[in-house]
């Protein structure tokens, strides 16, 4: 089916989140006053698009690749990402004040589709009691490491760049109860030369991706499984993939595209010899 029929209601949704504020201008600060809802609302959208199964991946490169959508998904990309932090931040304060921190943990509004991810994921690698994953871009609620220790039991360390938002992460895991089993340490992923793993994982929001997967290069083996998560198709309105120009020295071995509701389509590479 031609996507071209989505183009008006691309551009529609991205004029429409454009009235909550100028984000170039003024950054995403003017948006915590904003009711969550009525961006998620837009965004739900925004992922109806996204989710049709009958547009195929050379007919979404029709928009992807137009110059003429940039703007609308460049916005539209901003909004995503700033929608998820702030669902991911409030949940943690949420479990922070929590009487019940599992129950809350449980209440985040993309619990559901992570359950999906990890799934896809255990299927390019085997996780163990055994393994150390390490998880670059783990962000305010590590919910993938949580859901790692607690499914398959291995150790797991994240790395996120803001130490603001790391000492957050800690205290939930502490509140949880977590806290011996999940390290977070600040750092980008130059960090990896001094840890000790068997598993590497790369968010999809860790930027920039070119540095990201060089550096990433020079520190890991031939052997270690790197998985790294990305959006293909018409999801890739949501947020930009990773090309292979940014995974350059590395094989892909395998990916796994995304089912129901999950947005991430999870690839394994390897380093080249």
């Amino acid at each position: 089916m031609s996507c071209y029929k989505y183009w008006g209601k691309i551009e529609e949704i991205a004029n429409a989140l454009e009235s909550f504020g100028d984000l170039d201008k003024n950054g995403y600060s003017e948006l915590d006053d904003v009711n969550i809802n009525d961006i998620i609302k837009l965004l739900d959208e925004v992922e109806i698009i996204a989710h049709d199964k009958q547009i195929d991946f050379d007919s979404a490169k029709h928009i992807l690749d137009d110059k003429k959508m940039n703007k609308a998904l460049n916005l539209i990309r901003k909004f995503y990402v700033y929608i998820g932090a702030r669902l991911e931040t409030e949940n943690a304060l949420k479990i922070l004040e929590s009487d019940n921190p599992k129950e809350t943990l449980d209440s985040f509004h993309f619990y559901d589709r992570y359950i999906g991810l990890i799934e896809n994921e255990s299927q390019l690698v085997k996780f163990n009691n055994e393994k150390t994953f390490v998880f670059i871009g783990s962000g305010p609620l590590p919910l993938t490491l949580i859901m790692f220790n607690k499914i398959f039991g291995c150790k797991c360390i994240g790395i996120e760049l803001e130490e603001e938002i790391a000492i957050l992460s800690r205290n939930v895991l502490k509140k949880l109860g977590l806290d011996n089993d999940i390290q977070i340490i600040v750092g980008d992923e130059n960090s990896i030369k001094d840890l000790d793993y068997d598993i590497l994982m790369v968010a999809a929001l860790a930027e920039p991706k070119e540095r990201v997967f060089a550096n990433i290069w020079e520190f890991v083996d031939e052997k270690t499984p790197v998985l790294y998560r990305t959006y293909t198709g018409m999801r890739a309105i949501l947020y930009s993939p990773v090309t292979e120009k940014d995974t350059r020295g590395f094989h892909k071995e395998v990916m796994v595209l995304p089912t129901g509701n999950t947005n991430n389509t999870s690839v394994l590479i390897r380093k080249i010899k």
